[in-house]
């Protein structure tokens, strides 16, 4: 490809474009990355990283009070600080922003801060530098950015978990509108901070397309903390007033509070790019990919959110490793997209691999159903009221697990190793042949061996 300037052009250096980056670099190839914000992406610049700081430092409020239920006492009460955390996040996210960098240059790719066009299925123009340049394969990478309803009216009084991790003071009263997995975490966060939330969902109940019991249950959890959960309404317009915002709603119902939060949902970044000169397929707003994440056009790809396929950081990763092995090392490799685990990092937190109940019954029929909902030893004690829930979905036929769901303070953590065991085909059986570790809240998915009627789930324990 030495009639190019470039073998591989990445736009975007986000987790996927810099892992792709960074192996093909390494494989000898000439690489050149285009980003036009910070590198590290929306992971680590405005989502997953920073937003699990702020989840550790909302969790403390639940653990002073928890401690007290331990014996232990305080001379006064604790006090949070948001600039002091604002300051130290800062510090850390431009950290890992700079291995990025590190890891980029140290691989042999070149690193430009640009806004990246392409002008046919070679060429990218760079944006505010008067250049262009061409490359043999070019891979977008561009991720996602926030949706919000342009023609709502006072759209321009809100803000999105863009702006969620810079605002300068903490309001005392805060309206968040969603129920996926940002506008609910960010709703335990601000609440852990002390603040005032209402959630204003426009679905019958939050968190679409996880487990029915799952999200019942950590709806109870959201209302228990303190939290106003809205449901079945959406904003009809946002009023400024004097005294802070009105949000209008369709029931006829209105909220007051100081700060507006949009977490509607994020979509692929593909304004600007030129999709059209070079005949990249898109569709529903998203970059068109095979199995190997390559377009329609014979030069492009494309990996991770810009692709909406499944929109985490690891797959991301992993789809731009699986480009770079294809590509540049002569590996075939195409990620599979099945069995991948998920965590949604609300308070209690979800750890979710494979099929919800229902998704097991459309697609195997019969299914038998474990599940379990009890107060954690931890709390017992000290007599907090959060509750733990454990589900196992199971073909009934195969036995094989379909699915494990898990609403706990560690519930990420156990989902990892539990998803080990499901991507592997394991069976209820092999599954119940493993000895619980004691005592321990994870014990409990071992030790189910009563199948779940809807009748069964009675008074916590």
């Amino acid at each position: 490809m030495a009639q190019y300037d470039y073998d591989l052009f990445v736009i975007g250096a986000g987790s996927g474009g810099v892992r792709a980056a960074r192996l093909a670099a390494m494989s000898g190839a000439r690489v050149a990355v285009a980003e036009e914000d910070r590198v590290g992406g929306t992971c680590v610049i405005r989502g997953c990283v920073p937003k699990k700081f702020m989840v550790y430092a909302s969790e403390y409020a639940g653990h002073f009070k928890t401690a007290q239920g331990y014996g232990w006492s305080f001379p006064e009460a604790p006090r949070f600080d948001w600039p002091t955390f604002l300051a130290e996040k800062d510090k850390e996210i431009a950290r890992l922003s700079g291995i990025y960098v590190t890891n980029l240059q140290n691989a042999g790719a070149e690193l430009v801060h640009a806004k990246a066009r392409l002008i046919d299925a070679h060429t990218v123009e760079l944006v505010g530098k008067e250049k262009t340049v061409t490359a043999g394969k070019i891979l977008i990478a561009t991720g996602g950015r926030p949706w919000v309803p342009a023609d709502l009216p006072g759209i321009e009084h809100v803000i999105t978990s863009d702006e969620a991790f810079h605002i300068p003071q903490l309001p005392q009263r805060m309206t968040i509108a969603g129920g996926g997995y940002i506008a609910v975490e960010f709703a335990c966060i601000f609440k852990g901070l002390g603040v005032d939330v209402t959630l204003v969902h426009r679905g019958p109940n939050i968190l679409r397309g996880f487990d029915d019991h799952v999200r019942a249950h950590l709806a109870e959890e959201l209302e228990r903390k303190g939290i106003n959960v809205l449901l079945g309404c959406q904003h009809e317009r946002v009023e400024k007033t004097a005294a802070g915002l009105v949000s209008h709603l369709s029931n006829g119902a209105t909220v007051e509070s100081d700060m507006v939060l949009f977490a509607l949902g994020r979509a692929p970044y593909v304004e600007g790019l030129g999709l059209e000169a070079a005949g990249v397929a898109v569709e529903d707003g998203a970059i068109v990919v095979d199995d190997f994440s390559k377009t329609n056009v014979e030069s492009i790809w494309a990996v991770g959110d810009v692709t909406n396929r499944i929109n985490l950081t690891p797959v991301a990763i992993r789809e731009g490793a699986a480009f770079a092995q294809t590509e540049f090392y002569d590996n075939p490799t195409s990620f599979d997209h099945e069995m991948v685990a998920s965590a949604v990092f609300s308070q209690p937190a979800i750890g979710s691999v494979g099929m919800t109940e229902a998704e097991a019954r459309h697609a195997h029929g019969q299914v038998d159903v474990y599940l379990s909902r009890f107060r954690a030893m931890k709390h017992t004690f000290s007599g907090g009221e959060e509750r733990a829930l454990i589900k196992l979905v199971v073909d009934a036929k195969s036995q094989k697990l379909l699915g494990c769901h898990v609403v706990a303070p560690d519930g990420p953590e156990i989902i990892q190793m539990a998803a080990i065991a499901l991507k592997m085909g394991v069976t209820k059986a092999q599954w119940d042949s493993t000895c619980a570790v004691h005592p321990t809240l994870a014990e409990e998915l071992v030790t189910m061996r009563e199948k779940y009627m809807p009748q069964d789930l009675g008074p916590v324990a």
